[in-house]
């Protein structure tokens, strides 16, 4: 089933240019019910936790986490999902370059916990902002070309800190009859990329079709939500 996109490319320019024409459909207006249903046992009582939001676009789920007192730090390559994002939200913001990163921005909220960097995923490090205490990836492993997913895999687990709570996104679909993005993931495939060093569990799977899929072709599309932990040494 993995091989059927297995080659597809998506280069950073072609996400750039669907903010640029507004061809968004990814974005969601309110938080996302995944992560709403299960931030409990993301927090799992801790307070003022920093999120980690790899190809966070301008999603309100950020906003919401700030609001709560926890800090956000979020990657995007495209500026104008970054400057929607602070307009959207009512947030003044600071804006400078990242010495670390040629070529790359920081904008920082005045007003809440949040700073998004623009720049491409693999430029971020745990050199430039330390490791995290929970990460949200929706619309990130499913929207990366799927040839890359150990270096980022990689990349996440050297973002999270020991007590990190990584819930992961991700789609059940029939790649046959849609090239992506976003792409199909296989449980399969979480558990060959996370589970040497992490537990995997499973929290909840739903129908997740509407006629937005059944446009792509689809005729079934799950969605599953997994809590990554690192095991308990």
């Amino acid at each position: 089933m993995l091989a059927a996109q297995t080659d597809r490319v998506m280069a950073l320019g072609e996400w750039e240019e669907r903010w640029q024409e507004g061809r968004i459909g990814f974005h969601q207006l309110h938080v996302h019910k995944m992560l709403e249903s299960n931030i409990d046992k993301v927090l799992a009582g801790r307070t003022g936790v920093r999120f980690f939001f790899p190809l966070c676009g301008k999603a309100i789920d950020m906003k919401w986490l700030a609001d709560m007192g926890h800090s956000v730090v979020g990657v995007e390559v495209a500026e104008k999902a970054i400057r929607e994002f602070f307009q959207e939200s009512n947030l003044t913001y600071s804006e400078e370059p990242v010495p670390a990163i040629p070529g790359a921005k920081l904008y920082k909220s005045s007003e809440r916990n949040i700073s998004l960097y623009q720049c491409d995923i693999y430029s971020f490090s745990s050199s430039i902002e330390g490791q995290f205490g929970a990460i949200w990836d929706r619309g990130s492993l499913v929207a990366i070309n799927p040839r890359d997913r150990e270096k980022y895999a990689s990349l996440i687990m050297s973002l999270m800190a020991k007590d990190c709570r990584y819930l992961l996104d991700t789609l059940l679909y029939n790649p046959e009859l849609y090239k992506g993005p976003p792409f199909f993931v296989p449980d399969e495939q979480v558990h060959s990329l996370f589970g040497s060093h992490y537990d995997i569990e499973l929290l909840q799977s739903v129908d997740a079709l509407t006629d937005r899929q059944r446009a792509w072709g689809l005729d079934s599309l799950t969605e599953n939500v997994h809590l990554i932990t690192p095991k308990s040494s």
